[in-house]
Parts: structure tokens; C-alpha cells; sequence
């Protein structure tokens, strides 16, 4: 991972992880104007329409590319939809099938550096199944925090829930990602989402990847069988804190999978018991 990339946790709203996705941005040739020289040094007096260049600005494009592949093929997708294929089905390893590293190249890389993982234009195209979201779903995002509410009840007749069930309904919020940076160290931590068939009819088996020492975690039911294109199911994904030091202020990191040993829809985790979140009010 790039060292200027910008990096997790999200400080605005901490249950959803960011970044979402990574993608090409180092090295990139790239179209260039000629007004200026290609090294922007006062004595380079060349000009060239091409320019080898690095920075956020040069991975948003491809994303933004990519998201045109499955809008072409799917052209009644949503916009969550196309962001959870792209999601859902990016890698963690390098081009050497090894997991990726840090800007330090020392220590591995974790979902507050890549998100997802490094996006994969063809995986996205066919991602099996997708977190998708409806307008409720918005509006509770917008009504978790009080500060909002008055906004968001004025724009429909949807009332904002009150705000410790606010908070809650974050953790809710149907994401192709898990974030709990309050996570109960004494009692279970349940989470409820739903999945979306955008393939063929399939079974789908879920699992949870923690480190065992840590927590211990369950998905229930944890078989989806999906019958046709459309349909929709409910899962959830139930996290016991085992060693409450290992998440005091820190995090840590895993996964949730489901297959059908064709499409592998991947989210990432991450869990801690932050004592300082007032930044969430």
C-alpha cells in the first residue's frame, strides 16, 4: 500500500469502515497537459501529452471505470449493488498471491489500509450475491446522529429512531463491510444484513474468520439458498468477546465469506472497544 493513501478508522462514523476499495495508483501513465513540464521543475522546458504519475487522483478514475462494467451489464442495479460487487469481490494478497503490506513494506496491511481488498474489474462483473440498500436504510444512516434528524424528517414522513437505537441501526446498516468499534466485551454482539441473488439460483455457506483466541463468532443460519435472480435473505453474525484486553482501544481484523464454491462474497472486519467515542455523538 501507497504511503499516501489515507487510512482508517473512519472518525465521522466509526461503524463503517473506510477506506472502501483500493486500486492502481502508483506509476500510472496517464494523459498530461503540455502547459507544463512532466517533472513541474523550473528548469525542465520539456512537454510531453503523457506523464508517469501516482496519488488518489490516479486510482479514483479506475474505479470509476469499473463501475461502469457491471451498470453496462446490469443496467438495473443500484448504486449499492455495483459498490458491494466491487467490494465484495476484491483480493487482499498481491500480484505474488502474498497478503499485501503497509507502506513500510514491513507489517501486512489490514482493511484500514485497503478496505475491501484491491479491486477486480471481472470478479465485479459476476459477484453472485450483493449488499444491497433501500431509502429506509438511508434515511436510518442519516437519523443515527441528532444532529441530522430534524434534516431528514423534514425530506419525507420517515421518523428518525431515537438515538441510542440510532447507533445500533448503524451496525445494521446493510454495508459489504462490518465495523464495531464499541463491541460488548461481556455479552454477544449481534448483527443483522441481507443479501441479495444476482446470479444463477445457488447455496451459499457463510463463515466467520477471527482470530479463535480472541473471539468467538457465529453466522446463523449459516446455509442461503437462493431459488432466482432478486431474491433477498436475512443472516445474522453473532461475535463474543473472549480476551476483552486484545480490543481494549485497539483493532482487530477478519472476515465473513459466503460461497457457493463459485462466487466468494468477501467483507471485511473490524472489531475494538474504543473507551474514548464521543466522537460518535
Amino acid at each position: 500500500m501507497a504511503d499516501f493513501s489515507s487510512v482508517g478508522p473512519n472518525t465521522i462514523t466509526p461503524q463503517i469502515l473506510k477506506p472502501d476499495i483500493t486500486a492502481p495508483g502508483v506509476d500510472i501513465i496517464a494523459a498530461y497537459s503540455e502547459s507544463v513540464n512532466p517533472t513541474e521543475e523550473d528548469y525542465d522546458k520539456s512537454t510531453s501529452p503523457y506523464n508517469m504519475i501516482s496519488g488518489t487522483s490516479l486510482s479514483c478514475p479506475h474505479v470509476a471505470g469499473v463501475v461502469g462494467l457491471p451498470k453496462s451489464l446490469h443496467p438495473d442495479w443500484s448504486p449499492a449493488a455495483i459498490q458491494s460487487a466491487i467490494m465484495t469481490t476484491a483480493r487482499t494478497r498481491d500480484n505474488t498471491f502474498k497478503p499485501m503490506l503497509d507502506a513500510t513494506e514491513k507489517d501486512k496491511a489490514t482493511p484500514f489500509n485497503y478496505g475491501a481488498g484491491h479491486m477486480r474489474p471481472n470478479g465485479a462483473m459476476d459477484p453472485g450475491l450483493v449488499y444491497d440498500l433501500t431509502v429506509n436504510d438511508y434515511y436510518d444512516l442519516l437519523g443515527y446522529n441528532q444532529n441530522i434528524t430534524e434534516f431528514s424528517e423534514t425530506e419525507s414522513s420517515y421518523h428518525c429512531p431515537k438515538h441510542q437505537q440510532g447507533l445500533n441501526n448503524l451496525l445494521d446498516f446493510n454495508y459489504p463491510s462490518i465495523t464495531i468499534p464499541n463491541v460488548s466485551p461481556s455479552s454477544p454482539n449481534t448483527i443483522t444484513c441481507r443479501l441479495k441473488n444476482v446470479g444463477a439460483p445457488g447455496r451459499y455457506t457463510g463463515r466467520v474468520r477471527l482470530p479463535h483466541r480472541i473471539f468467538s463468532a457465529s453466522v446463523n443460519p449459516h446455509i442461503l439458498e437462493f431459488d432466482h435472480v432478486g431474491q433477498e435473505k436475512s443472516f445474522n453474525v453473532t461475535i463474543k468477546v473472549l480476551d476483552a484486553d486484545a480490543v481494549k482501544d485497539t483493532y482487530v481484523f477478519g472476515e465473513l465469506r459466503w460461497t457457493d464454491h463459485v462466487h466468494h462474497v468477501r467483507s471485511s472486519i473490524a472489531i475494538a472497544s474504543m473507551s474514548d467515542i464521543s466522537y460518535m455523538n
